[in-house]
């Protein structure tokens, strides 16, 4: 007795496997889009945290540079607006406070302006009391810069 491969209504099932890998096929390509959906996105996320940890970084720097001139920065030598280009010194020995100041903020500005579209302010009051902003333009929304804003007692 032999068995052949009808139904019974008499029709082979040919062609059927056939059909069940294109539909996995369809199914995984469709997976694989959304992974690597998923990758750009976080590819872009992370690209936004190390810009804001480099922002957070740059602050912090231009606040310990402020505390050890502290006396200078008080007197408004540390200040600088968005718009202002810092005061160019040179010196290669026996620099005065003033100098240092200058020095200090045009090589933080140079930092800054690493950042995409970075720009920066600083103000330092009589009182001690440092605010650094720092701005840039994040790949996720580059019509609308972010901005760090850094207080701190000097």
């Amino acid at each position: 007795m032999q068995l052949n491969s009808c139904r019974p209504g008499g029709r082979a099932a040919a062609g059927f496997t056939l059909l069940e890998v294109l539909v996995a096929m369809v199914v995984l390509s469709i997976g694989l889009l959304g992974l690597s959906g998923l990758q750009t996105s976080s590819l872009r996320n992370n690209h936004s945290a190390l810009q804001r940890s480099q922002a957070t970084m740059v602050s912090n720097d231009i606040i310990d540079r402020i505390r050890a001139n502290r006396e200078t920065a008080t007197l408004g030598n540390y200040d600088i607006n968005y718009g202002t280009a810092p005061t160019t010194a040179s010196c290669s020995s026996g620099c005065t406070a003033l100098q240092v100041a200058q020095l200090d903020v045009a090589e933080w500005r140079t930092h800054v302006e690493r950042l995409p579209g970075g720009q920066s302010e600083l103000d330092v009051t009589t009182a001690g009391v440092a605010t650094v902003k720092v701005r840039w333009a994040d790949a996720r929304d580059s019509a609308n810069k972010l901005e760090i804003i850094t207080r701190s007692q000097i």
